[in-house]
């Protein structure tokens, strides 16, 4: 049963009447329209209109573009859709997760490296502000998931870090301050990422605590952002054993799912235990953790039939409408059930006043809007992430602070960094700019032409030339890889760092902050969590001595070795 005047619905009667209402005018093909929300690839007016007019959609996300073209777009498709719009972006970072000229405020770990709650309401409110300036209404974020193993690939920066406590705190004030600016969160990836090293973009991985552990970290973290009035909860390809088997005695191996297709999980334990009244949607399909635990003409209809309310991006759009009306008729999903998932499509949208503003035509703003990305305000605020954020997990040379006038000659090695198609920012060459201008000679160590009799000269070749060695990494998380390692050039290596105990070494992470497991030895470590500009401001200011390291560790990032600590 919907309780549509509670929570995170809370509507009043005229809100009630026009989903009542709403609902009532769909014949079957339109409701079934309204369980999918695709990804955007196009903004040509044809293909738009055909997903408004043609499929009826219940809503839609884009990557990032310009804010203009981004604007133009979501007006266009709120214009030509008769229901309005659900309109998502991923905002786990600030704004540019909507529009690529919006504010980078930070990773949610560099967030939670401030161990300022304040920082994610900020965090949070750029986010609304900026999305909803291009026309979004839903975030994909806050990420609840924990970081506790070292190994995964896919949670890292993107998580609050692996303390409970910090991750339900920040969480909270991230769903508030969104909430407060009348755009909905999906709180993710339930039942909760960070546990295996595996990632569910490649396979369905598992969530393998105990149900007394779960209750008492990823339980409590979901509980404490839907008492806060989280409107939408996004699952994961991630299966949970051990409810599963709690929930469902005598369920064989062969039969535990991933959320996103366990009944058991979405009603017994988010419905039922967790008290979850809003909408439910799945995880991104094409991803392999939902492809490969069932064929897909079966796992479209039942996932909708176990417990989700919408249908996140398809293989093929045209393909699923036809499996979703398919077990229609084949009994895999009843019409009482897509009833049921619609009154909360539609639930939502009243919540946020979407069919008010649509009749008012403000779901989109005006240009004018436009002004608040990256606007002052949240320039500084950003920056005053970065200074609170970088952390100095090492320094037993007590090398800190350098100075152009005892390191000035300085080796440069960089890691990552490479733009691609999941994005990337190259920083590197800003900090070295950085650095030069603070009078430091830089000389950045070439990979791609290594002169192979400097690899075999001495020891005093080197301290000859340089004062100092610094390491500078950004390998970023990718859902396309399996591990997140630093992995040397060739040949034998050649850029590691075989001479600290000769030259005076700092290595400076601006991405995965768990490098210390592949360079146990280097006594001075950083991690600074995001490779923006202002994170690189804040490191030269605290590798100066002009500013104090105040960031704690989020993550353990020692690894649980002994030998990280030297």
């Amino acid at each position: 049963m919907i309780d549509l005047k509670a929570k995170p619905f809370h509507l009043n009667e005229e809100g009630i009447q026009w989903v009542a209402d709403t609902l009532a005018s769909m014949d079957l093909v339109t409701k079934v329209g309204q369980l999918f929300c695709p990804i955007g690839f196009t903004d040509e007016k044809e293909h738009l209109a055909q997903l408004t007019k043609g499929v009826k959609i219940g809503g839609i996300m884009y990557r990032p573009g310009p804010g203009d073209k981004v604007q133009e777009t979501h007006r266009y498709l709120q214009e030509t859709s008769d229901i309005p719009l659900l309109i998502a972006a991923n905002l786990e970072a600030g704004g540019n997760g909507s529009a690529v000229d919006g504010t980078f405020f930070g990773k949610q770990l560099q967030v939670a490296a401030t161990d300022n709650t304040e920082m994610a309401r900020k965090l949070g409110t750029i986010a609304a502000r900026e999305g909803g300036a291009v026309g979004c209404n839903w975030a994909f974020a806050p990420i609840l998931d924990i970081d506790y193993n070292f190994r995964n690939p896919i949670t890292n920066v993107r998580t609050f870090g692996s303390d409970p406590e910090r991750v339900a705190r920040m969480s909270k004030a991230y769903t508030e301050a969104i909430q407060e600016h009348g755009m909905a969160v999906s709180i993710k990836h339930f039942p909760g990422d960070g546990v295996d090293e595996r990632d569910q973009h490649l396979l369905t991985s598992i969530n393998s605590l105990s149900i007394e552990e779960w209750d008492a970290t990823f339980g409590k973290v979901y509980q404490d952002c839907i008492e806060a009035g989280a409107h939408t909860v996004m699952v994961g390809h991630i299966a949970h054993p051990a409810y599963s088997r709690h929930l469902r005695p005598g369920i064989e191996d062969t039969e535990i799912m991933p959320a996103t297709l366990a009944p058991e999980l979405l009603n017994g334990l988010l419905r039922e235990k967790l008290g979850f009244n809003g909408l439910i949607t799945t995880d991104a399909t094409p991803m392999a953790g939902f492809t490969m635990a069932m064929k897909r003409e079966l796992a479209v209809p039942t996932s909708i039939a176990a417990g989700c309310d919408m249908f996140l991006f398809n293989k093929s759009l045209e393909e699923d409408f036809a499996y979703m009306m398919k077990g229609i008729e084949n009994g895999i999903l009843t019409e009482a059930r897509v009833d049921e998932a619609v009154t909360r499509i539609l639930g939502v949208k009243a919540a946020l006043g979407l069919h008010r503003k649509k009749q008012e035509g403000t779901l989109v703003p005006g240009k004018e809007a436009l002004s608040v990305l990256r606007c002052e305000e949240h320039v500084r605020w950003a920056q005053e992430c970065a200074d609170q954020s970088v952390t100095l997990v090492k320094d037993t040379q007590q090398l800190l602070p350098i100075s152009p006038e005892r390191h000035k000659r300085l080796l440069l090695f960089t890691l990552g960094g490479e733009e691609g198609l999941f994005g990337g920012t190259d920083v590197a060459p800003y900090f070295i700019s950085k650095l030069e201008a603070e009078g430091f000679e830089v000389k950045l160590y070439d990979k791609k032409n290594i002169d192979l009799s400097a690899m075999f000269s001495g020891v005093k070749a080197l301290t000859d030339h340089y004062d100092a060695a610094v390491y500078f990494s950004s390998l970023e998380t990718h859902s396309n890889q399996t591990v997140v390692r630093i992995n040397w050039a060739p040949p034998f290596g050649s850029d590691m760092p075989w001479f600290i105990p000769e030259l005076p070494t700092v290595f400076i992470s601006v991405a995965n902050p768990y490098h210390l497991l592949d360079v146990p030895r280097v006594p001075t470590f950083i991690n600074a969590y995001s490779p923006s500009d202002y994170v690189v401001d804040a490191l030269i200011e605290k590798l100066l001595g002009r500013s104090s390291f105040t960031g704690v560790n989020p993550i353990d990032p020692f690894c649980g070795y002994w030998d990280t600590r030297l």
